[in-house]
C-alpha cells in the first residue's frame, strides 16, 4: 500500500467504517440469531466469518496505524488499537467464541475501539499534514 496521505486517509476511513459496522453487527447478531427460529430459519452450518474479518482488520489497522505513526509520531491511536485487538482476538480465537453474550460484548467494544483508533489516526495524520504544509 502506498503511504501517500491520500491513500492513508482512504485506508483509515475504510478501517473506521468497517470497524464501526463490525461493532454494530456484533451487537445485533445475538438478537438476530434468537429471532431466526421464530421465522423457521436454521442457522446451523453457517461459515463463521468472524475469524477472517478479525485477521483482515488486524492487518489493515496495523498497516494504516504504522504508516500514520511514521507521519505524526503520536502513540495515541496505538493506545486504542492494542486493547481493541486484544478484545477481538480473545473473543474470536478463544473458547469465548460461541456467539453468546460475552462474545458479542467483547466484539462490540473491540470493534468500537478499533474504529476509534482509525479515527484518531485519521485526525492525527490530517493535523500532521497541515503542519508539514507551509
Amino acid at each position: 500500500m502506498s503511504s501517500t496521505p491520500s491513500s492513508l486517509r482512504r485506508a483509515d476511513r475504510f478501517g473506521f467504517a468497517a470497524s464501526f459496522l463490525c461493532a454494530i453487527h456484533c451487537a445485533l447478531l445475538p438478537i438476530l440469531i434468537a429471532l431466526l427460529p421464530a421465522f423457521g430459519l436454521n442457522v446451523g452450518g453457517w461459515i463463521d466469518l468472524d475469524q477472517g474479518f478479525v485477521i483482515f482488520a488486524t492487518l489493515l489497522a496495523a498497516t494504516t496505524l504504522t504508516l500514520g505513526y511514521r507521519r505524526h509520531r503520536v502513540f495515541r491511536a496505538w493506545a486504542l488499537l492494542l486493547p481493541a485487538l486484544a478484545l477481538v482476538w480473545v473473543a474470536t480465537f478463544s473458547p469465548l467464541h460461541h456467539h453468546d453474550l460475552t462474545h458479542a460484548v467483547l466484539m462490540t467494544i473491540g470493534g468500537l475501539m478499533l474504529a476509534a483508533a482509525h479515527f484518531v489516526n485519521l485526525r492525527l495524520t490530517h493535523v500532521a499534514a497541515a503542519v508539514e504544509t507551509p
